[in-house]
């Protein structure tokens, strides 16, 4: 039995070598909390209604997405903080006024994957 591998030797598993290979391929837990905080992050309603309005619109300001999405520019504020400490958007003042848009095309991506999939339901 190949070093690493020895804990198989207790599991009941129905094909070891998918087991086997698998469990090579798993990443850290650290990684796996991360991945779970970004679609906690995106599993609020009012921010999964920001990053809706930010796939349609490179850049808006909270005033002008407060209005989209029809809620205060402090309930926008707010969870765009969790959105921003996520890395999930990023920010561009120009002068006073704050204009957010998505952190990278990855999250576009993840977010159009996950509207097809509630779509197609």
């Amino acid at each position: 039995m190949k070093k690493g591998n020895s804990d198989l030797a207790e599991l009941h598993c129905v094909e070891r070598e998918k087991v086997i290979s698998v469990r090579k391929k798993l990443k850290t837990d650290r990684f796996f909390h991360s991945l779970a905080e970004t679609f906690k992050a995106m599993s609020d309603p009012t921010r999964a209604k920001i990053i809706y309005a930010l796939c349609q619109e490179n850049e808006l300001c909270v005033h002008d997405m407060a209005a989209i999405i029809g809620t205060s520019n402090s309930a926008v504020s707010h969870q765009l903080r969790t959105l921003r400490n996520m890395k999930l958007v990023k920010y561009n003042k120009v002068g006073k006024v704050a204009f957010y848009s998505l952190d990278d095309i990855h999250i576009n991506n993840l977010f159009a994957e996950g509207l097809r999939h509630v779509e197609e339901k």
